[in-house]
This record gives C-alpha cells, sequence and structure tokens, in this order.
C-alpha cells in the first residue's frame, strides 16, 4: 500500500517526489523542504497515530540525533498528515542519497564486499551504537538490520548511520516478527523470546549477524532464520566460521564474529563499546585473536549463498548505473554538487564498479568543489 503520492504536499512544507522504500511497519519516500532541499520521511502505517505518539515513539531517536554524532541518522520533524485512507504519522530525516546497507550490499553482485571495506562499515556502524550504549541507562536500538543502515558519502568519504532508534519498542515489536527471514537473522534468541525487552546483548548479536552476512554472503545459524520465532530462538545449530566461507577472512574476525552470535548472552561482547576495541584492532594481514571467550564450534553443514540470502536481490544494473553517472557530472557542471553527488551515490549503489572512479569526486561534490 502506498500512503502517499508522488508530487503531494505534506503540511505545505514537503513536496513528495518518490518512495524509496518500505517495511513491516512503514513506508519511506524522498522528500523536498520547501526551504532546507531533500529529507527522506518515513510514514508509519497504522493509523490513527497522532503527533504526540509519534514524538514519543521518537524519543531516544531525538535524543541521540541532538548530539549530531556522524553516524547516527539526524531526525528533524514529528507530525501527522491526514489521505484519503486516514490520518498516518510520520517523521522526517536526513536524507541518504546512497540508500541501505542492503542495497549496498547487493549490488556487489556474484562478488564479495572487501574485508577493509566491511570492517570499515561495521566500525562506524559500532562507533553510532556505541554513543547510545553509554548512556546511563543505556539506549538500546532494538532492530539493528541492513534495512536500517544507511550507507553514503561525505568529504572524508563512505558514511555510514543509523536510523530508527528505539522504533522497534514503541511502534509494534511484533510487526518485526512479520518479516520472518530478514528480520529473525538479525534478534538474538532472548529477544525472539521477548520481544518486547531491551537488550544490549541483543544489540551486540545483530552487529554480529551484519558483519557475518557483509563477509560471507551468508546468514549465521541459517536454519533458524525462517518460520516460528519461538522455534527459531530455540534451534541453536553450530556457527560456521567466516573463514571456512570466504578463506580471506582472518580468525581475528573470525573471533569477533564467535563472540558477538554466541547463544549465551553473558558470553557476548558487553556492549558495542566493547565490540567495537576489537574492530578498531584489525589490521589487513594481521590476525590477532580478540579478547574471550572462546570461539563457537563449527561446521554446520549446507547454508544457502549468494546475495539472496535476504530474499531475491534485484540484479545490478551496470547500464542505468553509467547513464546516471554521466547525469550526475553533468548536474555538477552546473554548479549543483549536492545533487550531483546524490545522483552518484545511487549509481554506485547499481553498480560498485563506479566507486573506485568516481568515490574521490563525490566528496568534493560534498565539499561544493568540482574538478
Amino acid at each position: 500500500m502506498v500512503l502517499l503520492r508522488e508530487g503531494q504536499v505534506v503540511r505545505d512544507t514537503y513536496k513528495v517526489d518518490r518512495l524509496l522504500g518500505e517495511g513491516a511497519f512503514a513506508e519511506v519516500y524522498r522528500v523536498e523542504h520547501r526551504y532546507l532541499g531533500r529529507q527522506a520521511m518515513k510514514v508509519f502505517r497504522q493509523v490513527g497515530m497522532s503527533a504526540e505518539q509519534v514524538r514519543d515513539a521518537l524519543g531516544e531517536a531525538m535524543l541521540l540525533s541532538g548530539m549530531g554524532h556522524p553516524n547516527v541518522i539526524r531526525v528533524f520533524e514529528a507530525n501527522t498528515v491526514e489521505t484519503a485512507g486516514g490520518v498516518y504519522a510520520y517523521f522526517t530525516m536526513e536524507y541518504v542519497a546512497g540508500g541501505t546497507l542492503h542495497s549496498f550490499w547487493s549490488s556487489y553482485g556474484t562478488t564479495f564486499v572487501p574485508i577493509p571495506t566491511v570492517v570499515d562499515i561495521l566500525r562506524q556502524i559500532t562507533r553510532g551504537l556505541a554513543v547510545a550504549h553509554r548512556e546511563s541507562p543505556p539506549i538500546v536500538h532494538r532492530d539493528i538490520t541492513p534495512q536500517n543502515i544507511l550507507v553514503g558519502y561525505s568529504g572524508a568519504g563512505l558514511q555510514v548511520r543509523i536510523s530508527d532508534f528505539g522504533l522497534a519498542r514503541k511502534v509494534s515489536a511484533l510487526t518485526l516478527l512479520a518479516s520472518s527471514q530478514g528480520t529473525i537473522a538479525f534478534m538474538a534468541p532472548e529477544t525472539l523470546l521477548h520481544p518486547h525487552l531491551a537488550s544490549v546483548p541483543g544489540d551486540v548479536w545483530a552487529l554480529g549477524a551484519v558483519l557475518y552476512l557483509l563477509l560471507t554472503d551468508r546468514l549465521p545459524y541459517p536454519q533458524r532464520s525462517g518460520g516460528d520465532p519461538i522455534t527459531a530462538a530455540w534451534n541453536t545449530g553450530t556457527l560456521v566460521p567466516p573463514s571456512e566461507i570466504r578463506y580471506s577472512v582472518d580468525e581475528a574476525l573470525d573471533g569477533i564474529v564467535a563472540r558477538a552470535l554466541s547463544y549465551a548472552p553473558a558470553k557476548r561482547y558487553p556492549s558495542a563499546v566493547e565490540m567495537l576495541a576489537d574492530l578498531e584492532a584489525w589490521e589487513p594481514g594481521r590476525s590477532v585473536p580478540p579478547s574471550p571467550p572462546e570461539r563457537e564450534p563449527g561446521p554446520a553443514g549446507e547454508i544457502a549463498a549468494g546475495k539472496n540470502a535476504l530474499g531475491r536481490s534485484s540484479p545490478a544494473d551496470e547500464a542505468a548505473a553509467v547513464r546516471m553517472a554521466r547525469q550526475a557530472v553533468t548536474v555538477a557542471t552546473g554548479g549543483q554538487y549536492d545533487r550531483a553527488a546524490d545522483l552518484m551515490e545511487e549509481a554506485c549503489n547499481k553498480w560498485p564498479g563506479l566507486r573506485d572512479q568516481y568515490a574521490s569526486r563525490i566528496r568534493l561534490w560534498r565539499k561544493g568543489v568540482t574538478m
């Protein structure tokens, strides 16, 4: 169901450009703010939520947004929009043209994401989450998945941001279980049994699952990734170390993954802070085992591989990406550097071969400079 239509004006302030994506409980649109340019608008599918309710749901996200951390998405406004189907709540946040981590990962097609890029992405996710986990009491995300991680470029290079802090608890934890394969794979066993309970170790599990997926193109414990959540919570197979799927993964990364994905919460990293320390210590070509506890045993037999681990992915489209890249260059010659950078980020997510060619140009455009 599409809640908003292209060209629709919301509260005399936002003009809807196009639908960017949809999840279990919301749709995301690219909109043009009357004065501030492009933003993203997330509209909740639940009819009748008030602006006050959505502001309450966004309390933790807005708290973190105020800290201005580069790896946490900024939230701007929460309100309601009246449509033919009823009144729906929405919030606006910064727009990241590159899209989601799911799109970034899928764009590599039949090749793996380079390991240094994987570690860079996980470091940035974990830095943002560590800020939340250091709060007193800790702020727990509750729904770390590739769909809730946004990947773009800043003047310094690849920039990863976490979105949707706290929404799983406030909107509806149960709806998260509806998209079984994608979501259950990133939910810790204890979270599946008690979906309304906040859990720092649950966030750590999700980080481990994201890391495993990016390293191997497969889900950890794939036998638990679909079907009944209660069955999945107790389906405790053994974890195949990433290095048994991809030989270039070293012992240190195997250990980080194994600790984050331990079925026992007490054996995981206490929070993202400690996991970040091991990720920061990792160096290419240098295998330094992380701090204990010991690695989970493996292997666990056959696993479905490929970029279809989260469902069927759209094939990479090189021709469309090249056309978009050329359009971006043309837009930049007219002085519209931010729009040119947005187009180029979208192009790179359609065909990753463009990244090496145009990444430096995107960084310059983000700084307002052309070549």
